[in-house]
This record gives structure tokens, C-alpha cells and sequence, in this order.
């Protein structure tokens, strides 16, 4: 239902704006809270069977091709964590690393969901094209956290057994 009324300019200035701080916003709500609150093996998290280890994302995206490609919005912010390569190979770094798939895999859903926000100033057809981009812009992100968390863990497992 829209509520609000503006010029087609205005309505494109607005959308992007709003999607700039839907993105920053839960980027920062996310990268302020316990880590102790994103379990990997949470219900929200965990890995599902269909999804083969990750190797899902591999057979159908081909995800190494392109992930690296991709923005890492922890750069972003003080306390952010960089998951754009790993940099150390000790196991509580690669548990850490673990656990932030898991913090920005939130961060992308919970963009995902401020979709339906834009049908208030949008004509329905427009609110549709957001929710489009929400998915679009976001499920790239979420599938390289899920790619990558069962890759890391098998890397622990490894580190281990040595």
C-alpha cells in the first residue's frame, strides 16, 4: 500500500538513499552485536543436507569464480571482520571466521526482509522491482557465507588431525 506520493526523481532519489542506509544500517546493527548470538550451528545457520557441504553452490553458481568479485562490507566498519581471503590459518582465527559468515549472512537476510518498506512510497510495480533488487544485491552474499562456512570448517577439521 503506498502511502507517500512523489515525482518519479525524487521517488529514484529516495529508493536509493533508503537502500544505502537499509544496507549500512543492518551492516552496523549486525557488526555491534555478541558474537556469542551467531551459532553456526543455529537453527538459522546451520547447514542443510541438500546443500552438500556447500558444494551446492559450486555445482550450480560456480561461486570460487566470482566470490572474491564481491564487496566486503566489514571493511566498513571498526569492528568489522574481513572475510575477503583468509589471513591466518590458526583455529581460532578460522572459528572466528566462521562465526562472521554467520553475522553476515544475518546482515543480508535482514536487508532481504526491509524489502517490503519500499511499497510505502512506491507504486506496487516499483515495490516489486526493490524486492527484485533486495534479492538480487543480497542472495550472491548470503550464498558465498554458506559456501564458505563448511569449506573453513573442513580446513579446521584438517588443522586438527595434523
Amino acid at each position: 500500500m503506498q502511502i507517500w506520493y512523489f515525482s518519479h526523481f525524487w521517488t529514484v532519489i529516495i529508493d536509493t538513499l533508503a537502500w544505502f542506509l537499509v544496507h549500512m544500517g543492518f551492516a552496523w546493527f549486525v557488526t555491534s552485536l555478541p558474537a556469542n548470538i551467531f551459532n553456526p550451528e543455529g537453527v538459522l545457520f546451520k547447514l542443510r543436507s541438500w546443500e552438500k557441504g556447500g558444494k551446492i553452490y559450486q555445482k550450480l553458481f560456480r561461486v570460487h569464480n566470482w566470490k572474491k568479485k564481491l564487496p566486503d562490507g566489514a571493511a566498513l566498519f571498526k569492528k568489522g571482520f574481513k572475510k575477503k581471503k583468509i589471513n591466518s590459518r590458526k583455529p581460532e582465527y578460522l572459528e572466528r571466521f566462521v562465526l562472521e559468515t554467520c553475522r553476515g549472512e544475518a546482515a543480508h537476510w535482514l536487508v532481504i526482509l526491509a524489502a517490503p518498506l519500499f511499497f510505502l512510497w512506491n507504486p506496487p510495480w516499483a515495490g516489486l522491482v526493490m524486492i527484485g533488487y533486495a534479492f538480487c544485491a543480497n542472495l550472491p552474499c548470503i550464498i558465498v557465507q554458506r559456501y564458505n562456512r563448511p569449506w573453513i570448517n573442513r580446513l579446521i577439521k584438517h588443522k586438527s588431525r595434523v
